[in-house]
């Protein structure tokens, strides 16, 4: 007699990725039929900085445009850090909890740093520079969680994409963030030069110091 052993089939629920997804680009063809001209220059940023240029004036910095496509970066950027957990061992990429987790993290992460960054700017008189600042920031990164958003796709639904995928995509993401320090310190070289030490404090405080504290938490609390 033969005996039949059964293994239950273990199904991913990918059905709540697939709605974020649509949402993502529902609201990316909604903003850029409400701005069709500014989300045209903000297309081309990669080639010419006019969007910098025209949209430069910090009350940009919470128009209805920086924040509809801002929760695009977010839920973007957030998928790929599940994708890159998954990848090196840490995490499911289907698991939607620890995706919540991580989208609350980087909410509470950016909206804090920004909070703090004010309070200091508006203490050391240098709050116009700083929205603006932000605001170019902002800009660069929504654009690179815009670009990134199509790879999220192709690494959340296929399976045998390699590691070093990944770590690339990181390696550009990190080199694009450093172009963006250094073309916004080539824009507003001489408000800087002219506050060079609160700008290097800022600098320590609240650009450098928060990230290494983030990279010393998560290598030792993996390891």
């Amino acid at each position: 007699m033969i005996e039949t052993v059964l293994h239950p089939r273990i199904i991913e629920n990918k059905d709540w990725a697939t709605a974020l997804f649509v949402l993502s680009f529902a609201i990316i063809a909604i903003t850029k039929s409400v701005f069709e001209n500014r989300f045209g220059e903000f297309a081309n940023l990669i080639f010419s900085n006019k969007y910098i240029k025209i949209y430069r004036d910090s009350s940009h910095l919470m128009s209805s445009f920086t924040v509809a496509l801002f929760f695009v970066q977010i839920i973007s950027f957030a998928f790929f850090i599940l994708i890159a957990l998954s990848q090196f061992g840490y995490a499911s990429k289907t698991d939607w909890i620890m995706y919540i987790q991580i989208v609350t993290f980087l909410i509470f992460f950016i909206l804090s740093k920004y909070l703090i960054e004010k309070i200091i700017a508006t203490s050391f008189n240098i709050e116009e520079f700083m929205e603006q600042f932000n605001l170019q920031k902002v800009t660069y990164r929504t654009y690179i969680g815009l670009l990134i958003l199509p790879i999220n796709i192709i690494l959340f639904y296929y399976d045998t994409i390699s590691r070093n995928f990944p770590l690339a995509i990181i390696a550009i993401i990190l080199i694009a963030n450093v172009l963006t320090y250094l073309i916004s310190i080539k824009n507003y070289q001489n408000i800087i030069f002219g506050k060079l030490f609160y700008f290097i404090l800022y600098l320590c405080a609240f650009e450098i110091a928060p990230y290494y504290f983030m990279y010393y938490w998560f290598t030792k609390g993996v390891a």
